[in-house]
């Protein structure tokens, strides 16, 4: 690490034990790097990031999770799938501080995250883009992920920890999917079920692709 700072330019100051008993994340490991803020994306951004493969769009947007172990895990998967971006409200919802960078594993440094002041808003202007809203949701008016078509321009829409999706973010989704719940536990840790969404969308867009 000192020899890559070196290489870049990077200033390193050495503390005593105390310094690093100081800060709120225990998990240091002796390594503190100080940076500036972290630069978000704009929502025109992401709609216009599209790569010239002809690979259909995929975008993950969250609905107020507040978990910042989840967001950084939904923003781990979102990159490793090669998703265009990620969507959150700019209220009640966990933003991208260190405890979210650390859950992504560095996956954050590359995927665009755009913060949002009305996450209904912003889906409908996705719509606008042509791209279909589809989420998360285990009511009954749901489609079985099984049967649902996930080969489109996308935005995967995953709800909160508790409530999942608010009333106004469900209406703006063109359809709801839920995930098969064969045993006695009712729901799945939203990252979970966002990776399912994730990678179930890149499979069917993958297989048309290549037949």
């Amino acid at each position: 690490m000192l020899a890559k700072a070196k290489e870049r330019n990077v200033p390193v100051r050495f503390e005593q034990r105390g310094f690093f008993a100081r800060i709120p994340f225990k998990a240091h490991q002796g390594v503190v790097a100080v940076t500036s803020p972290f630069p978000y994306a704009s929502l025109n951004e992401i709609l216009t990031r599209k790569g010239a493969d002809g690979r259909k769009r995929l975008i993950v947007a969250l609905d107020h999770l507040t978990d910042p172990h989840n967001v950084g895990a939904i923003v781990r998967t979102a990159e490793a799938a090669g998703a265009d971006g990620l969507v959150l409200p700019e209220r009640r919802s966990a933003g991208v501080n260190p405890t979210v960078r650390k859950a992504a594993a560095g996956a954050a440094a590359y995927l665009p995250i755009a913060r949002v002041s009305n996450l209904a808003g912003a889906l409908r202007t996705m719509k606008k883009a042509d791209i279909w809203a589809v989420g998360a949701d285990p009511s009954a008016d749901a489609i079985d992920l099984g049967r649902a078509d996930l080969d489109r321009d996308l935005v995967v829409v995953v709800g909160s920890e508790g409530s999942g999706l608010s009333q106004l973010v469900k209406r703006e989704c063109d359809y709801l999917v839920r995930l098969p719940m064969r045993g006695r536990v009712a729901s799945l840790n939203a990252s979970v079920a966002a990776a399912i969404l994730i990678y179930e969308a890149l499979r069917q867009q993958e297989c048309l692709r290549y037949p």
